[in-house]
């Protein structure tokens, strides 16, 4: 990759992943797409080259790609789990028919095209226990349905037209750097800014409840490290499990008491989010990523909780 455009820069992911690829290809190599209504600030928008990059509107995606001879694109515009199910017609519009314009921007520019996929790819009908790589996908949120359709949809402009396209399936991504902003699986970042601030955290997932999880500079490498593979050992393309851990909210709240003591958890189980994360996998089975691009994550529960807690604690400490 030469040139990259990461469309969608300010969001969870897209924030740090900007980041993560300026540092790798150089700040000027990297294209910081946004919408008007989230401008990127700070370094994010000094460091490097930035476009508003709108993925409902295919004439100004090939017009960056052009200005900036882009030949990768990193889309990461989607509505996250619980706000898509408020507003499923929004999350359809970005999630597939926003796709769709990257596809033939792609095709027609010969870009590569990274488009995550989640565990809410997986239902309630799907094995729970190491979810298999190639297994039975019948989601029952619009989330869930559209991360399907963006597999089949990347996978047909593959074998139809060539493109260049690659995915993972990130379970819930753990980040000291940017808020939680409506995934069910937030609840395993808010609750480190409780811990830290010394707060009493009300947890809105049951207790038992297993989710894959990944810390974000692992989800980071895998989205890099899976670009950069060659194509010739990639039997799987969109899209790869990947997964570093599984637990439950008690296991999480455990590994933060190792470090302080104090913190407490109780529970108030939201509806809506419980019903999502019960249709989810307990756990993955990713050896498709580590056989055929040598997948490797590096974080577990415990040395995250450090990461986190350390991190937070400089980040929240009161200025003076």
């Amino acid at each position: 990759m030469k040139n990259i455009l990461v469309i969608g820069s300010t969001g969870q992911i897209g924030s740090e992943l900007t980041a993560a690829l300026r540092e790798n290809y150089g700040n000027a190599h990297v294209v910081a797409g946004y919408i008007p209504s989230a401008p990127p600030t700070g370094e994010l928008r000094d460091a490097g080259p930035s476009a508003i990059a709108d993925v409902t509107d295919a004439q100004q995606l090939s017009d960056i790609v052009k200005e900036h001879k882009i030949d990768a694109i990193y889309n990461l515009a989607a509505l996250l789990s619980v706000v898509a199910e408020q507003k499923p017609k929004l999350a359809w519009k970005i999630g597939i028919d926003g796709l769709w314009n990257v596809l033939e921007v792609a095709r027609e520019n010969g870009c590569a095209v990274f488009t995550p996929s989640s565990i809410g790819s997986f239902g309630p009908s799907t094995p729970h226990e190491l979810t298999p790589q190639d297994t039975v996908q019948r989601p029952l949120t619009i989330y869930g349905v559209s991360k399907v359709t963006t597999e089949l949809l990347s996978d047909y402009y593959f074998h139809k037209y060539g493109v260049d396209t690659r995915a993972v399936r990130f379970p819930g991504l753990i980040s000291y750097v940017t808020p939680p902003g409506g995934g069910t699986t937030d609840y395993a970042v808010d609750i480190y800014y409780a811990a830290v601030r010394g707060e009493k955290f009300v947890c809105p997932i049951a207790e038992g409840t297993r989710m894959d999880m990944m810390y974000m500079p692992d989800g980071l490498r895998a989205a890099m490290e899976l670009m950069e593979a060659d194509p010739a050992r990639l039997k799987h393309r969109n899209a790869f499990n990947v997964t570093a851990m599984s637990f439950a909210p008690e296991n999480i709240c455990r590994a933060i008491q190792k470090r302080i003591p104090t913190f407490e958890m109780t529970y108030d189980v939201d509806p809506l989010k419980q019903a999502i994360a019960s249709s989810w996998p307990d756990s993955l089975d990713d050896s498709a990523a580590r056989e055929e691009w040598g997948w490797q994550p590096k974080f577990g529960l415990a040395t995250m909780t450090r990461d986190m807690i350390e991190k937070l604690t400089a980040k929240l400490k009161p200025e003076g």
